[in-house]
């Protein structure tokens, strides 16, 4: 199994969690559809799961919340990118022209979060690692392998991007129309054009999770209450589909070609 030893990197996707309105529902599925395991989790944290494949953390599940009197956020997988200094990152994100959505927080002796939005309005999370650092496995099936960023303004995310967390956006050398979110040199995500997607479409970040069979994995999905948006399809990073779960979070599964 490909076990993340090396630190994440300022500005990359480490972490990606599910806020669901069934939390146990959640869990469940995910448990039949790629073996993840997890359970209610503490009180203290609002119940949050983090879930393991073969022992190693995976991704995180928890249920939707809202302030009093404000309506619940819909139920979403959340992309986290990489910062070490949560504060100076949140400042970062306000004077590009971002949105604060849930300020930073101390999350136990785990690490610190935020939630804010970038200026097209694609939703994001920013995680200050502590005890936590992420996803502790990659590219194994069930397992987070890539996120990228769908957005209607390309040259306003990349202002943005790189003002917070030095990334630079560019085309992608084999895959006309698809952008690299690079990091120090390293394509470390990805950036798309919402003009090629439906209509009405809001810019969002899309989390991939790896998978051996695409077809097999949306055959079960279906037959579990999920729908398949975009049926599996083969393109340049190999074969992939667009699905959402029963409670309507949207994702990508794909079986990656080597690199």
């Amino acid at each position: 199994m490909p076990e993340v030893t090396d630190p994440y990197v300022p500005g990359q996707p480490c972490w990606v969690d599910l806020m669901a309105d069934d939390q146990q529902a959640a869990l469940d599925f995910y448990r039949d559809l790629f073996g993840w395991q997890g359970e209610l989790g503490p009180p203290e944290f609002g119940g949050y799961s983090v879930c393991t494949l073969n022992g190693r953390a995976v991704a995180g599940i928890g249920p939707t919340m809202a302030p009093e009197g404000m309506p619940k956020p819909p139920v979403a997988w959340t992309t986290h990118l990489s910062t070490d200094d949560a504060d100076a990152a949140q400042r970062a994100v306000t004077e590009a022209g971002g949105t604060v959505l849930v300020p930073v927080m101390d999350v136990g002796t785990t690490g610190r979060m935020q939630i804010v939005a970038d200026p097209t309005g694609a939703v994001f999370g920013i995680w200050q690692a502590g005890d936590f650092a992420g996803a502790a496995v990659s590219g194994e099936h069930g397992a987070l392998v890539w996120n990228d960023l769908h957005t209607n303004d390309i040259p306003a995310a990349s202002a943005f991007y790189r003002a917070v967390f030095d990334a630079e956006i560019a085309p992608m050398e084999g895959a006309e129309g698809y952008n690299s979110f690079n990091l120090g040199g390293r394509s470390l995500g990805g950036v798309a054009d919402l003009a090629n997607e439906p209509p009405g479409t809001p810019p969002h970040w899309l989390t991939y999770f790896a998978v051996d069979d695409p077809d097999r994995t949306v055959d079960q999905l279906v037959k579990k209450g999920g729908k398949a948006l975009i049926p599996p399809f083969d393109m340049v990073a190999g074969r992939m589909a667009v699905v959402a779960d029963p409670q309507g979070a949207v994702f990508a599964v794909i079986a990656p070609l080597p690199m």
